[in-house]
């Protein structure tokens, strides 16, 4: 039952982002903004809506996956296609709340407690992870506030963590070697490339990501993982694209690298020390 309550609160927070993401380039997308259509792009105040004709939609049209699938993924009013990233943004927070739940590496004590508290900063922490990587996916960009909510979700989440199991000396040595290898990686490449490389709003990333690393060989292998996800879908989207001038952005894969270095970097590195050094 949890289970599915959780992925049912996935599913919601899919359909959030999706707008989320769309409101805010729309937002950043003009200077000329009159202040009532900046308030009807305000996620605080607008009113859901159609991203082609502009009607305002109903409460049974934003019903997550099940109204794109009685409408046939076209707008109510317009019948212009709505589009796949809605649904699939949707299943996606959806999978990792759960996969996340399922594979919660610390103890879910019974009532409320710490654990709680950390895990639903974690949840938090995914939901930035799939506005950014959205955004970075569409417009080769991270916005500035976004990753300022990821920072502070993780610099939360790790003090919950650390709450609950004791603070210490090493943990706190241990997370600043992590945001130095690599933030300070990151920013070395972006100055040193004068940001073609590697864009500015990755280093910013680079901070929250060392945090939820914890300690410096969780960020290698954080670094070792995203290259290897990113250097397999590049070539074969460079591939299928016949093009040598491909751009892909890293974000998405440096996130998602995080996330199963979170969940599963303590059997990662069990398993790599027991198979090839022991």
């Amino acid at each position: 039952m949890v289970v599915v309550l959780i992925g049912l609160f996935g599913l919601c927070m899919g359909s959030f982002v999706e707008a989320a993401v769309w409101r805010a380039h729309a937002r950043a997308g003009s200077a000329k903004l009159s202040q009532n259509r900046r308030r009807e792009l305000s996620m605080l105040h607008g009113r859901s809506m159609c991203a082609h004709c502009g009607h305002q939609l109903s409460w049974y049209d934003l019903i997550p996956l099940l109204s794109w699938l009685s409408l046939g993924g076209k707008c109510r009013y317009c019948r212009k296609s709505i589009g796949w990233q809605a649904p699939i943004l949707e299943l996606a927070t959806a999978g990792l709340f759960v996969v996340s739940y399922l594979n919660w590496p610390l103890y879910f004590s019974s009532g409320f407690g710490m654990t709680q508290v950390a895990f639903g900063l974690w949840l938090s922490v995914l939901v930035w992870f799939v506005y950014l990587s959205t955004y970075d996916l569409r417009w080769m960009l991270l916005p500035n506030k976004a990753v300022v909510g990821v920072i502070v979700s993780s610099v939360g989440l790790w003090a919950a963590r650390e709450l609950m199991l004791g603070f210490e000396r090493t943990s706190v040595l241990n997370v600043l070697g992590a945001v130095a290898v690599l933030a300070g990686l990151f920013w070395g490449l972006y100055q040193v490339s004068d940001g073609k490389w590697i864009g500015g709003g990755d280093v910013k990333l680079a901070v929250a990501l060392g945090v939820l690393a914890g300690e410096p060989v969780r960020a290698f292998l954080v670094l070792f993982i995203a290259s290897l996800l990113g250097s397999i879908v590049g070539v074969t989207m460079a591939v299928r694209a016949k093009s040598r001038q491909l751009h892909v952005p890293f974000g998405p894969f440096l996130m998602g690298a995080t996330v199963i270095v979170y969940l599963f970097g303590g059997d990662l590195i069990e398993w790599y020390v027991r198979t090839l050094l022991g």
